[in-house]
């Protein structure tokens, strides 16, 4: 054999590729993982939604979509956008402003908003100004233009109405109802019938803003162009014409972005799993890989040491071990790449199904995703492959060769102190996290379950030996061959440390993820079932009619009606250190506190809701904590599009998690809203039939059911990231295992020859797995709890919720994923000496 490094790394990998085949595997899933987050990572960057409603008009004027936050940091002032649940409004005067820049043929203020038929149950139309006929493509079919009080019927929506030209349609706006005459009917252009926008109505520019609910208020100034004039100059002018107005002028597909507004949503979510996420993912990828590297680089310290023994130099062993990493890592890495672009794909195509991405984005593929991955691995790759090698390096050939035949029982100074060093900071992390709240509480437990990680990777021969003493202590009363188990466990620490940290990551990482979201779901269920005392329920897909509690308190038998209004208003929260805006489910009340009592019970700590009003909330104790205000202070939040509020705090209540964390007056809400009409009636007393005629009628139990349906993406987002956090540790476990049955070979064939039959030596295995799989996942659940106490402590204020069932199904999957592990490889290695 050559001793030259390259000739010593070509000849381990050509004439031994089992010991390299569980390397590969392990570099081969890390670029799976973060080619999969860093393609999802750029997706998230680059999306964008081509234009449809604006797409005829080259230049759109709108208002900034997001609230920001501006941050003092060490690098200066730090300003982070955070997008509005709602479509935050230019002034409509901007129009003739825009249509005077030169080379601008026409501005339009735009408008659209909902508008109700005349019955509850008729469903809705999409309300439109007429003006925005010259760049959608709508063109009339029969009459006029409408005036103030007139209407344009499309096509589809007239035939539902039986209404032609010169007749009279009772229609319900944020104005109120009324009735419209009928003065044409339009077949909607391309533009109006962008995204599915149904049946639709066009009116009076002049009324259209007041109909809308936000009076002399546009979504959107659009502005066309003269011939022959180039966007990009027009889109200049714009800007000039309207400097000061905060108006923002975009063209191309930044106009898409006014117009859909779960672009900026998806771009969160994207970012949240390429980013978040996938730095979690890559960490956990990387710590892997580096242990089986580091394996399979120990499992060959015997030949290093006759190496050295046969007059190789520690250069040469070290860049033997190198030159083996440049040799695997780069190809693992590729062929990784190619199943990490279908799981990105399978995942982005799961989110736009369940309505999390639009359709219309794409998931964006590039080399950089891939040559990350690369890169990664190979750093992974030479980092623990000179970690592992250096001490087989380092030492005398003689002392090599006595420290390859027989384990080392002291750890190393180094490792023992970080490992201890990563335990002291764990635990200070959950003590954080057990005193904090929100945000900080998640925030803190994060660093716990990383740290715990870290000390079991570190200390894992210390933890691998106090595991086989006491499982051991067990295994006694198994028979010879249980006892042998215990015995090989207890010499064999580091091989045994090394089979038991994948199965812990697996374990704590799928259970954290996993027992957080079903303590979140359970804690929300109890929340919602004891806080919705209504006995009926009506609901609306196209929104209930502004008097629809009063025509239900008309109903014979009720004693209270109340209409809640769901959205979202964005409330400053602490979170390590920092102010951050979040996005909080608020309910606008349509009447006062004392009859929202009689409907809903939301577990008032202090205060009363009858204090409810113009300028007064309602909050929940846990937003209260983590935006640091209490009863009779301010909270200063940006209600749905963007207006900045500062109502007082008369209320706390403690169910804000199954019901929505903020309780304020509906008319707070108004102008602020997109839609001004109420999603949900209570209703309390009274029979359910004569409420059908507003809605759909249902009683607690089945709008608690409903309501729990919502929460079906977060879900199935947490189980994703489990079973991709979980599915590689479990992956990284099986090879981790085989690779150590693999490397005994010699010991399984000498337990033969001194007489112990087949069955013997597989049940030695068997229990050997066995102890390495409840060491796994006793160790993974411990962590696991660690962190998800105090973070649901300061989440939920109660104990994690985990489902003895499921529970179960991952302690026995970690079960049966080792013994299946260890017996297949025995198997053949046993029928392979017999062969």
């Amino acid at each position: 054999m050559s001793l030259k490094p390259n000739g010593l790394a070509r000849a381990a990998v050509r004439f031994k590729p089992a010991s390299f085949a569980g390397t590969f595997v392990a570099l081969m899933m890390s670029a799976l993982i973060v080619t999969a987050c860093g393609v999802l990572l750029e997706t998230g960057l680059r999306a964008s939604v081509p234009a449809e409603r604006y797409a005829g008009a080259p230049v759109v004027a709108a208002a900034d979509q997001s609230a920001r936050v501006v941050a003092d940091t060490v690098d200066g002032p730090e300003e982070t956008a955070y997008p509005l649940p709602d479509t935050a409004r230019v002034d409509a005067g901007l129009a003739a402003r825009a249509a005077r820049a030169p080379g601008a043929a026409v501005a339009v203020p735009d408008f659209t908003f909902p508008v109700l038929r005349g019955t509850p149950t008729s469903g809705a139309l999409t309300g439109h100004g007429w003006g925005s006929h010259v760049f959608t493509g709508t063109a009339l079919s029969e009459g006029t233009a409408p005036h103030p009080g007139e209407v344009v019927l499309g096509t589809d929506a007239a035939r539902a109405a039986r209404a032609g030209v010169g007749d009279t349609v009772t229609l319900e706006t944020a104005d109120g109802r009324a009735g419209f005459r009928v003065s044409g009917l339009a077949e909607a252009g391309a533009g109006d019938t962008a995204g599915g926008g149904g049946a639709a109505a066009w009116f009076a520019d002049d009324e259209a803003s007041v109909l809308a609910g936000h009076p002399g208020r546009a979504d959107a100034i659009a502005v066309l162009a003269e011939d022959g004039t180039d966007p990009d100059g027009l889109a200049a002018a714009v800007g000039a014409s309207l400097a000061g107005s905060g108006a923002h002028v975009l063209t191309g597909d930044d106009r898409g972005e006014v117009e859909d507004h779960t672009l900026a949503y998806a771009k969160e979510t994207l970012f949240a799993i390429g980013a978040s996420f996938g730095a979690i993912a890559t960490l956990v990828a990387v710590f892997t890989a580096a242990g089986t590297v580091a394996l399979s680089v120990g499992q060959r310290s015997r030949e290093f040491a006759l190496l050295r023994a046969v007059g190789a130099t520690p250069r040469q062993i070290r860049r033997a071990v190198a030159s083996e990493a440049l040799l695997v890592a780069p190809l693992a890495g590729l062929i990784g790449c190619l199943p990490g672009i279908g799981l990105a794909h399978w995942w982005f195509g799961q989110m736009q199904d369940r309505g999390a991405v639009p359709d219309a984005v794409e998931l964006h593929v590039s080399g950089f995703p891939l040559l990350a991955a690369v890169a990664v691995g190979l750093l992974t790759a030479l980092g623990a492959g000179w970690a592992a090698g250096r001490r087989p390096a380092r030492i005398k050939p003689g002392q090599a060769l006595a420290e390859a035949s027989v384990e080392r029982l002291r750890p190393g100074v180094v490792r023992t102190v970080l490992g201890l060093a990563a335990v002291g900071g764990g635990s200070v992390l959950a003590g954080v996290a057990a005193s904090a709240a929100g945000s900080d509480a998640a925030n803190a437990s994060l660093g716990v379950v990383m740290l715990f990680m870290l000390a079991v990777a570190l200390l894992g021969p210390v933890l691998a030996r106090l595991c086989a003493a006491l499982f051991g202590l067990l295994l006694r009363g198994g028979g010879a061959s249980a006892s042998l188990a215990a015995a090989n466990s207890r010499t064999n620490a580091r091989r045994l440390a090394s089979a038991i940290t994948p199965i812990v990551l697996a374990m704590a990482f799928a259970s954290t993820l996993v027992f957080m979201h079903t303590s979140e779901s359970h804690v929300a269920s109890e929340q919602l079932r004891d806080g919705v005392t209504a006995d009926h329920v009506v609901t609306n897909p196209a929104g209930l009619p502004a008097d629809a509690a009063d025509r239900a308190a008309r109903v014979p038998g009720v004693d209270a009606a109340v209409s809640l209004l769901d959205t979202q208003v964005l409330v400053p929260v602490r979170g390590g250190g920092e102010t951050s805006l979040q996005g909080t489910a608020t309910q606008g009340v349509s009447g006062s506190g004392a009859r929202l009592a009689k409907v809903q019970d939301l577990d008032v700590r202090e205060g009363s809701l009858d204090r409810v009003g113009e300028g007064r909330i309602a909050v929940d104790r846990t937003l209260a904590t983590a935006a640091g205000a209490g009863l009779g202070d301010t909270l200063p939040l940006h209600l749905p599009d963007g207006t900045k509020a500062a109502p007082e705090i008369v209320a706390v209540y403690g169910r804000g998690m199954g019901l929505p964390a903020v309780t304020m007056d509906r008319a707070s809400l108004d102008g602020h809203l997109t839609s001004p009409f109420a999603d949900t009636l209570l209703v309390s007393g009274g029979e359910a039939g004569p409420l059908g005629a507003l809605g759909e009628v249902t009683d607690a139990s089945g709008y608690a059911l409903a309501q729990n349906v919502d929460r079906e993406f977060g879900a199935w987002a947490n189980y994703v990231m489990a079973a991709v956090l979980g599915g590689f540790a479990a992956i990284a476990a099986v090879n981790t295992l085989v690779m150590t049955v693999l490397d005994r070979r010699r010991e399984l064939h000498t337990l033969r020859l001194v007489g112990s039959t087949r069955r013997q030596v597989l049940r030695m295995l068997g229990w050997e797995s066995l102890l390495v799989s409840a060491a796994g996942v006793v160790l993974g659940t411990a962590i696991a709890m660690i962190t998800l106490t105090p973070m649901m402590r300061g989440l939920t204020g109660e104990s994690p919720h985990v489902p003895p069932l499921l529970y179960g199904a991952f302690a026995a999957t970690a079960v049966a994923l080792g013994l299946a592990a260890v017996a297949l490889p025995a198997r053949a290695a046993l029928r392979e000496r017999q062969g």
